[in-house]
C-alpha cells in the first residue's frame, strides 16, 4: 500500500524532505501545502535582492517540472487549519480532510514583533513573504528616508538593497555593534565603516522609543529617550518566532519550537518538523542551510532511512556594501583560549578562533571561495598541539592543517 506524505510549509526544508522522500520511495503520495501562492521560493532573496524581480523563476528553489517530473504535489494558497493526530488527517483552508501516514511540520517562524508605539501604522513594514516585499517596495515608489530597525545580516542586506535604489537609509541597533551574532569587533566595526562610505547612516547602542506620527502616517523614529530620526517609512528586522500555532492545544509537543530528537521526530512517532519551526536540544538555529540539512534527514527518516541529523558547522556569508567576508564555526572571543590575527596589505585579514588546541571558528575577507578550506580544518577539529599558536601566523597554521588533511588521505 503507497504510503501518505503531507508536508505542511514550503521551505528549503519541506522542499529537502520532499526530495529525500522520494529517493527512498519511489511510489509514495508526496503533498505539500503552502499558504503562498507561489512555489517554494528562496527566502533570503526577500532582503539580498529585494529590488529585483521576485515573481522570476530564479527565486525558486526547484521549477515547476521538478515537482512534476517527481510526482510531488504542491498545493499553494491552501492553509492548513488543523490537524487530528487520532485519526491522522490534517484539515485544509479549504475544507478538506487529508490523510497521512507521515506528517512533516516546515511551518518556519514568523518576524518577532517590534514593541513600541506606532508600529501599526501605514509604512512600518517586516518582511516575511514575497507580497510583504511586494507591497513595501510599492509603499517606497516616491519615497526617499527609510529607517531600517535591526542591524544583523537580513537588515544589512534589505539596507544595501534600499542604498542601490537611491534611497536615503538610516540603520538602527540596539547591540554596541553591527552583526554581533557573527563578527568580532574588529570585523563589525570594519564593515560599520564600509556601510557609512557607502552614505548610510548607522546608529548602534541605540533604543527604539516610539515611531513618530504626523497625519496618520510615519514621521520619524524617536531614539534614546529624545532625538528623532526623520523618515517616510520604517522596515525592521529584529529576529523571529517560531510558527507554532497550528499545533496550539495539540499533544505535540513545544517549547520554544517544536521540539523534535535527532530524527527530527516529535513525540508523535508519525508526524516531524523541521527548518525554523524545529526545536533540537533546545536549540532553534532559524538558518537556510540547517533548515535543508533537517529536512533531508526528516524526509529520509519518514520514508524509513534509518539516519540522525548531525549539526553543521555555522556559515555566515555577506557579500554587501562592497565587502565580502565570511564567519564561521564559533566567533565569540569570551569563549576561546586564543585568537591569532593577520593583516594583509590588500586590506583583507583573517582571524582564527583557537580552543583546546583546535580551530573553532574563522573571520575572514578573503574571499568565498577560501571558505571551504576553514570550514573543513574546523569540522575535522584538526589538532594544533603540535603548532606553537604563540608565534605562529594564521598562513603557517593553515599550511600545518592543510599538510596534516592531506596525510590522512594519504593513511586512508
Amino acid at each position: 500500500m503507497m504510503q501518505s506524505y503531507v508536508i505542511v510549509g514550503s521551505g528549503p526544508a519541506a522542499v529537502n524532505a520532499a526530495k529525500a522522500i522520494r529517493d527512498e520511495d519511489k511510489k509514495g503520495i508526496i503533498q505539500i501545502f503552502s499558504a503562498e501562492p507561489s512555489l517554494p521560493y528562496k527566502r533570503i532573496k526577500l532582503s539580498k535582492a529585494l529590488y529585483s524581480d521576485l515573481a522570476s523563476e530564479k527565486v525558486l528553489i526547484k521549477k515547476e517540472k521538478w515537482y512534476a517530473k517527481n510526482e510531488i504535489q504542491v498545493h499553494t494558497s491552501v492553509k492548513i487549519e488543523a490537524i487530528n493526530t487520532t485519526e491522522q488527517y490534517v484539515t485544509t483552508s479549504e475544507g478538506d480532510e487529508v490523510s497521512y501516514d507521515k506528517l512533516l511540520l516546515c511551518t518556519g517562524a514568523n518576524n518577532r514583533p517590534l514593541p513600541v508605539d506606532g508600529v501599526d501604522l501605514p509604512g512600518v513594514f517586516a518582511i516575511r513573504d514575497k507580497q510583504d516585499a511586494e507591497d513595501f517596495k510599492a509603499y517606497m515608489e516616491n519615497k526617499t528616508d527609510v529607517v531600517v530597525i535591526g542591524g544583523g545580516i537580513q537588515g544589512l542586506e534589505t539596507a544595501w538593497s534600499l542604498q542601490q535604489e537611491g534611497k536615503r537609509v538610516t540603520i538602527i541597533e540596539l547591540a554596541p555593534r553591527l552583526m554581533a551574532r557573527q563578527l568580532d569587533e574588529q570585523t563589525s566595526q570594519l564593515v560599520k565603516e564600509k556601510v557609512e562610505t557607502a552614505g548610510v547612516s548607522v546608529y548602534v547602542n541605540t533604543a527604539i522609543d516610539r515611531i513618530v506620527e504626523e497625519n496618520g502616517e510615519v514621521a520619524g523614529v524617536q531614539v534614546n529617550g529624545g532625538e528623532i530620526i526623520t523618515c517616510e517609512s520604517v522596515i525592521y528586522s529584529i529576529g523571529v518566532i517560531p510558527n507554532i500555532q497550528l499545533l496550539k492545544g495539540s499533544s505535540i509537543k513545544t517549547n520554544r519550537g517544536v521540539v523534535v530528537n535527532e530524527q527530527m521526530q516529535t513525540n508523535d512517532p508519525d508526524i516531524f518538523a523541521a527548518g525554523d519551526v524545529a526545536e533540537l536540544n533546545s536549540v532553534v538555529d532559524g538558518l537556510w542551510n540547517t533548515a535543508m540539512d533537517e529536512g533531508k534527514v526528516a524526509g529520509q527518516y519518514m520514508a524509513g532511512k534509518q539516519t540522525n541529523y548531525e549539526k553543521a558547522t555555522i556559515m555566515t556569508i555577506f557579500n554587501a556594501f562592497d565587502t565580502e567576508l565570511f564567519s564561521i564555526g564559533n566567533v565569540d572571543e569570551s569563549q576561546v583560549d586564543k585568537t591569532i590575527k593577520e593583516n594583509r596589505e590588500d586590506g583583507t585579514y583573517t582571524t582564527l578562533f583557537i580552543k583546546d588546541q583546535s580551530i573553532i571558528g574563522v573571520i575572514s575577507l578573503e574571499g568565498v571561495a577560501q571558505s571551504m578550506v576553514y570550514k573543513s580544518a574546523i569540522e575535522q577539529e584538526v589538532s594544533l598541539a603540535d603548532i606553537d599558536v604563540t608565534t605562529a601566523n594564521v598562513q603557517e597554521v593553515m599550511n600545518a592543517v592543510k599538510e596534516k588533511q592531506n596525510q590522512q588521505v594519504v593513511s586512508i
